[in-house]
């Protein structure tokens, strides 16, 4: 299954499907803490990850590993930024996201917070879920240090091209070669829910359907 496909297929999907899919093929937890919130809207957010590594420094430096993947990495990306979950440092605001959208991104990730949260709202609507928001900038407190490379976000390790799947629910880290699997999976969670459900109203029995369907 092509990129795109998985995409189209991921966003039709429930986020709760997809976090049980991945508890039984992948073999352990892929959502993150549930501190990894949005904080700018409540759009759902599906895109492959590319990532940026940020560590403290008391150097005065611009976060030059996020800027260069803002304008290189493909359109459609989430951009996820692992920084120790600082809550404290902004790893995000108005500028970075205005390059986000010129570049066509999904959203994006943070493991620290966002700031410019009223400009990113009324200019952009740009998806942003993040650990918290704060005013402080990075510089003189982080420095980017890698891209695309493995980095920790919300308690996940998130490796480049994995699928993230993220709404109001959370976000779920989808492994790129469990994704196919996952999706077909999380699609027929969704299917039987759907069929629970309406025998429940029908029935007007939580228990007949949780006998028939076996699932809560």
């Amino acid at each position: 299954m092509s990129l795109e496909e998985l995409v189209a297929g991921f966003k039709d999907a429930a986020i709760a499907s997809c976090a049980d899919a991945c508890d039984k093929i992948v073999g352990r937890r892929c959502y993150m803490d549930h501190a990894i919130a949005p904080r700018i809207n409540e759009n759902k957010i599906v895109g492959p990850a590319v990532t940026v590594l940020e560590v403290p420094t008391d150097e005065v430096l611009p976060p030059e590993h996020a800027l260069d993947l803002i304008d290189e990495a493909d359109a459609g990306s989430v951009i996820c930024i692992g920084i120790g979950k600082d809550a404290d440092v902004a790893v995000w605001g108005g500028l970075m996201t205005a390059g986000a959208v010129a570049n066509g991104h999904a959203a994006a990730v943070l493991d620290g917070a966002v700031r410019d949260i009223v400009e990113i709202r009324r200019d952009y609507d740009f998806p942003v879920y993040a650990r918290s928001a704060s005013p402080g900038t990075t510089l003189g407190r982080a420095r980017t240090v890698a891209s695309n490379v493995p980095v920790e976000v919300g308690g996940i390790l998130v490796h480049p091209g994995d699928i993230i799947v993220g709404d109001v629910d959370g976000i779920v880290v989808v492994p790129r070669d469990h994704a196919e699997e996952v999706l077909k999976m999380a699609r027929e969670i969704d299917e039987r829910e759907a069929e629970q459900a309406k025998l429940i109203i029908e029935e007007k029995s939580l228990r007949k359907g949780l006998a028939k369907y076996g699932r809560i």
